[in-house]
């Protein structure tokens, strides 16, 4: 009881941290605007430059940034309990390498000239790689894991081909292949958002059998747990977070692999309330990262995925060295 205490109240101390970070995010950039002058935009808007940017710009970025970071946190967390493997996050499931392939391809092709096109090639991509990693090693996590790295390989090689040998392919995938909430804002991201909602909610849903996996196989079974089909819900959540994740601002590296891990010193083993706060962190830490990505330059922004993979190597290493030690 004094456990479910002491975990709810970090939950709403996360909760508040994401109001502060969230209302940085809206007053901090390129023009900083006031706290009072942020207010005056949503209470009595003006048409000011000031207020322009905050409700056009910034309030669509700052959304944009929560919905990508529960997803991929929540994305790293069902990946890690579903493979046993603290290591893994996301894309090696194939979903990033995936919905790269088809931007590629879809370049190619002439479809990807829109943000519209490319929004809807990411996630097509990024399903189909995912539902060729299922159809191959649905059998156990190990072979999960290295389907999903082998064909993450396989795609990457074949689309770094087709880039060399065409400019023009080259020139539209560099612009979405590094991840970044600028300027995706003001894309149509309405089905991407809406897929992440629905998909979070069903994550909650699937804690229940999870929370028996950790276990083990056989206690899972023997709690009544059906493995095969949680494990194929768990690969669609993935395949629907990650996915619409990268589709809407690209690929995003590390954070679902370092959210889950701070996570899990206050959730300790329980899957419930690790969902909890990843869901909360995640877009925690990619707000603070999108903050810092704007004022680290005086002449412009950094993409956010590249503060991401800044912060996320140290934990990588801090990750792989632990559970060296762990095994050792």
């Amino acid at each position: 009881m004094k456990t479910d205490r002491r975990r709810a109240a970090i939950l709403v101390a996360a909760l508040v941290l994401l109001l502060v970070v969230a209302g940085a995010s809206v007053s901090v950039g390129a023009q900083a605007i006031a706290p009072a002058e942020v207010w005056r935009a949503f209470t009595a808007y003006a048409g000011t430059g000031e207020h322009q940017i905050v409700r056009g710009i910034r309030v669509p970025r700052t959304v944009l940034g929560i919905f990508v970071g529960a997803a991929l946190g929540t994305a790293g967390t069902l990946v890690q309990t579903l493979t046993r493997n603290p290591l893994a996050e996301p894309g090696i499931l194939g979903v990033t390498a995936g919905a790269g392939f088809a931007i590629t391809v879809g370049a190619v092709l002439g479809l990807a000239g829109s943000p519209a096109g490319q929004l809807g090639l990411a996630f097509a991509g990024a399903v189909l790689a995912s539902v060729a990693v299922y159809a191959v090693g649905s059998t156990s996590p190990l072979r999960l894991v290295l389907t999903g790295v082998a064909l993450s390989s396989v795609l990457a090689g074949v689309s770094l081909g087709m880039r060399l040998m065409l400019p023009d392919v080259f020139d539209t995938f560099r612009f979405w292949s590094v991840g970044a909430l600028a300027g995706h804002e003001q894309q149509p991201l309405t089905l991407a958002l809406w897929t992440i909602a629905v998909a979070l909610a069903c994550s909650v849903a699937i804690t229940r059998p999870l929370n028996a996996m950790v276990l083990g196989d056989d206690v899972a079974r023997a709690l009544g747990g059906h493995l095969a089909r949680t494990r194929f819900g768990v690969l669609v959540l993935v395949t629907l977070l990650a996915g619409a994740a990268t589709a809407a601002a690209g690929p995003i590296a590390f954070l679902g692999l370092m959210v889950p891990h701070l996570a899990r010193r206050a959730a300790g083993a329980s899957i419930p309330w690790l969902m909890a706060y990843t869901m909360v962190l995640g877009p925690v830490l990619l707000l603070v990262s999108d903050i810092a990505a704007r004022v680290l330059l005086p002449t412009g922004e950094v993409p956010v995925a590249v503060v991401t993979a800044f912060l996320g190597a140290p934990v990588l290493i801090w990750a792989v060295r632990r559970r060296g030690a762990v095994r050792s």
